[in-house]
């Protein structure tokens, strides 16, 4: 299986040289770690920023520089600090390329729950329903059950939704998957070690999965 580093590595893989991508909150953040030097990628906070870098070594964290997660980040040279207004004027207007979200649970339509569970106190949605509304292309980094052993991947979401039919692919520690138009969840590959029965047994919502399935590779 692999560990949250292990997801956010194959992430880092569908980002595009030129992408401007906002980071959401969770395995999300650990994306910004792996993204290669050679590659020219902006990478935007909602809290407002544009250009954020990797996670500072321990020691020279600067506590007014923060991701929306209230992390302590880098900046990049050339980056850019603005207002909350402006930086949902950027993810409304689609300027943002890819937006790359944690998820509670995602149904087999894409649909997407990542902001509430009934009963437990939350400060507010934050910026996920404008990202999942604004985005063309979202990717959920996500455990691919909960605690419980159950799935998190279903027919249909139990939790509050936060967006629907927006999801377009899903990272989690078994494996890599496309959500379908038609509704269903589509195995690319699979984490290594992992069997592709292991990911039906963990799997709830309708699975496709055709030929041989590959192992994932973190290697660019």
């Amino acid at each position: 299986m692999l560990d949250k580093q292990g997801i956010a590595k194959r992430i880092a893989k569908e980002i595009k040289d030129g992408y401007y991508v906002n980071l959401g909150i969770g395995i999300p953040t650990l994306v910004a770690n792996y993204i290669p030097d050679t590659m020219d990628v902006v990478l935007q906070s909602e809290n407002g920023l544009l250009g954020m870098g990797p996670f500072p070594f321990e020691g020279e964290e600067d506590p007014d520089t923060i991701n929306a997660g209230k992390q302590t980040i880098t900046m990049l040279p050339g980056s850019a600090i603005f207002d909350s207004a402006m930086s949902f004027g950027m993810i409304r207007a689609k300027k943002v390329n890819l937006t790359i979200l944690g998820a509670m649970e995602v149904s087999e339509n894409g649909d997407i729950a990542n902001w509430k569970i009934p009963g437990k106190m939350v400060k507010g949605m934050g910026g996920a329903m404008d990202l999942v509304a604004s985005a063309e292309n979202i990717i959920v980094a996500m455990q691919h059950v909960n605690k419980a052993g159950e799935s998190k991947l279903l027919p249909q979401c139990t939790l509050p939704l936060t967006g629907v039919r927006c999801v377009k692919k899903i990272v989690t520690e078994l494996g890599v998957f496309d959500v379908l138009p038609e509704g269903c969840f589509k195995l690319l590959e699979r984490a290594p070690g992992v069997s592709v029965e292991e990911i039906k047994q963990a799997t709830a919502g309708k699975l496709i999965i055709e030929g041989d399935v590959p192992e994932i590779s973190l290697i660019y």
